[in-house]
């Protein structure tokens, strides 16, 4: 059976013929033009599931294992096919072509570099890194090397943002998918390098470079504690590059603040919290779904932010207080459930009772304290770092965290469990303090 890194490097073959693309962009006929850029990936597709035998030596260099059992080279026809209907996004809509290129040799090369990483040390962090330093810097000199033979001007930041979101969100699908869902990953990473292309922010090359050490530095750190999985790590780095590119350093300070305090909450006296029945599973590292439950408002913050005024006719700062709020109440709903579980006889947030520790919705007034203390860091870090926040900005953040709190709980006391899980809660905890942040922002003129 052939190795996996045979079986990557002839993927990665394959995967250059993208640059059939910006070749064609030259051709006059918009009807040629399609089958020149599509043509040599369907063609590679047709070949792989009619004639390439499965005695053969192509067969043999291209199968994954699940060929073997039919005897056709399905997964590199997928991927042959997935590669084509991007090309047809770039030839005939606004899928910009150099975007496309990218996308499918950060895709493929990522893949080698990981298939090699792995063969050097096997580990699954190494084996990410090789993905994602690979992907980024094979992306980088595909679009460039795209846009000039398209004589297309592209800015190196915007390359350089791009493949390192294309890298990273390739990693995280991948880290949580199969080797055979390839086409799908690449599918969705060009769908949303398109999305980030459409809303045109000004990128600094600078930012992206730091951008990409501190967070991926502080995302190993993550992992290195037994703060965060694999996925949760390449999520939270995910995150922190968004942010710092579309945001700012001062939305990175109150996001990182978060995963790093509410990441070593979690493992404050783990063992006790393990005896009383209400530590986080893993030992206390965190998955992708629970980062993403607790940032995915905030996320959505910071691409509004981006995409205002200029595609949302509407004030950028009132998504600067949705991103606060947001953060602060995942903030304050991580510290008062990791520091109140700690102590006996918590009450029902809806009739007082008392419950056991653990219960969904039963609060403590030592985690409603603890709770305030955590919103309190992330409006301070807010008004320190950004300038228009302020002292009334500050205690705006200060009280969505509190009614984020307050949600968390109340759901958690009715609905969890029987409509939503606890993620659901989380995300809409979050979406409530955001929804607060916007509307008492509104009403009191802080925008």
């Amino acid at each position: 059976m052939t190795s996996t890194v045979r079986r990557a490097g002839a993927f990665a073959a394959v995967a250059t013929l993208a640059f059939a693309a910006p070749v064609a962009t030259g051709i006059d006929s918009a009807a040629l033009a399609t089958v020149a850029a599509t043509g040599p990936f369907a063609l590679v597709a047709l070949l792989a599931v009619t004639v390439v035998d499965q005695d053969s030596v192509l067969f043999e260099l291209f199968a994954r294992p699940g060929d073997y059992e039919d005897g056709k080279l399905y997964g590199l026809a997928a991927f042959s096919l997935a590669a084509a209907g991007l090309a047809l996004l770039a030839v005939r809509f606004d899928l910009p072509v150099w975007v496309f290129v990218g996308v499918v040799v950060l895709v493929a090369y990522g893949n080698l570099g990981q298939r090699v990483a792995v063969r050097i040390k096997s580990d699954e962090v190494v084996g990410a890194a090789g993905f994602v330093v690979t992907g980024f810097a094979t992306g980088v000199a595909a679009q460039l090397g795209a846009a000039r033979i398209q004589s297309v001007a592209v800015a190196p930041a915007d390359a350089l943002f791009l493949a390192g979101t294309g890298a990273l969100v390739a990693a995280l699908l991948r880290s949580v998918l199969f080797e055979r869902d390839d086409p799908l990953v690449m599918l969705s990473v060009g769908l949303l390098l398109w999305l980030f292309f459409e809303l045109d922010p000004t990128v600094a090359p600078q930012r992206v470079f730091v951008a990409l050490g501190v967070s991926a530095a502080l995302g190993y750190v993550a992992y290195a504690l037994d703060t965060a999985s694999l996925p949760g790590m390449l999520t939270g780095v995910l995150l922190s590059l968004l942010t710092i590119v579309l945001g700012g350093y001062g939305w990175f300070a109150m996001l990182i603040t978060f995963f790093g305090l509410g990441g070593l909450s979690t493992k404050y006296r783990y063992e006790e919290k393990a005896d009383r029945g209400i530590a986080e599973e893993n030992e206390g590292a965190r998955g992708s779904g629970n980062v993403l439950a607790n940032s995915i408002v905030a996320l959505v913050a910071v691409l509004a932010w981006a995409a205002s005024p200029s595609h949302i006719a509407v004030d950028p700062a009132l998504f600067l207080y949705a991103f606060a709020g947001a953060v602060a109440a995942a903030m304050t709903d991580t510290f008062s459930s990791e520091f109140g579980g700690l102590y006996d006889n918590p009450r029902l947030i809806t009739t007082f009772e008392r419950v056991e520790p653990g219960t969904d919705g039963g609060v403590t007034w030592q985690g409603v304290v603890a709770g305030l203390v955590g919103a309190a860091i992330i409006a301070g870090i807010a008004a320190v770092t950004i300038a228009r926040v302020g002292t009334a900005g500050a205690a705006l953040v200060c009280a969505c965290g509190l009614v984020g709190m307050f949600v968390d709980s109340v759901l958690g006391a009715t609905v969890e469990g029987t409509v939503v899980g606890n993620q659901g809660v989380n995300t809409l905890a979050t979406l409530a303090a955001a929804v607060t942040g916007v509307g008492v922002a509104l009403a009191v003129g802080l925008v």
